[in-house]
């Protein structure tokens, strides 16, 4: 079989080896292409063939970078450029589209978990600002996505630490690593909220 490497880019491997004291002098691994790799290259690429990898990924792939304006569904200022349009990186929202405002905003459950002292409330709602302002708590540790049936299966799992017929449990050492675990990467639950809501949103009209 015969190869389709060029001859120049034998020679350039061969001479550098050949000469001992000499670095050996690397050619790119793009096909038909004997030009020298560039230096500090992450890929045996020339310089020309990095360019257009470069393009190919920012094609398929996009590039972060900030939007020209917030996202009008979410609000972030953090987005995904290609070649045809912006994305916001959080919620997909595609930069200059605009909601209808005869649309009601999409229904997110949650189950939401509160403290108040060492008791904890799990309870659900689909409009946690009206439901927890209603309640006396001194903080709320965190949401979780879902309405009646995970709420179930909250009380359920959580049973030991439940006062009879309530929704108060006892604030334990497992309660407290359930609730951490649902926080990691985003501590501050509203956030997490107007995501999830952008995201239902994006769904809707997309």
């Amino acid at each position: 079989m015969t190869s389709r490497r060029s001859p120049g880019r034998r020679a350039v491997a061969r001479g550098g080896a050949e000469s001992g004291s000499r670095a050996v002098a690397v050619a790119c691994r793009a096909d038909d292409c004997g030009d020298p790799v560039e230096p500090g290259a992450p890929v045996p690429l020339c310089a020309a063939h990095l360019v257009a990898a470069a393009e190919w990924a920012e094609r398929e792939r996009g590039v972060e970078d900030a939007l020209p304006s917030p996202c009008p569904a979410c609000g972030s200022r953090l987005g995904v450029r290609f070649p045809s349009a912006w994305l916001c990186a959080v919620c997909e929202w595609r930069h200059g589209e605009h909601a209808d405002g005869e649309l009601a905003p999409p229904r997110v459950d949650v189950v939401y978990y509160i403290r108040f002292g060492d008791r904890m409330k799990i309870g659900t709602s689909a409009n946690p600002r009206q439901r927890l302002g209603a309640l006396r708590h001194d903080e709320l540790l965190a949401f979780e996505r879902g309405g009646r049936a995970v709420e179930r299966a909250r009380h359920e799992r959580f049973a030991r630490q439940r006062y009879a017929r309530t929704e108060w449990f006892a604030l334990d050492a497992e309660l407290r690593a359930h609730v951490a675990e649902l926080a990691a990467g985003q501590p501050d639950p509203w956030e997490l909220l107007a995501r999830w809501r952008s995201e239902a949103l994006a769904l809707r009209i997309s």
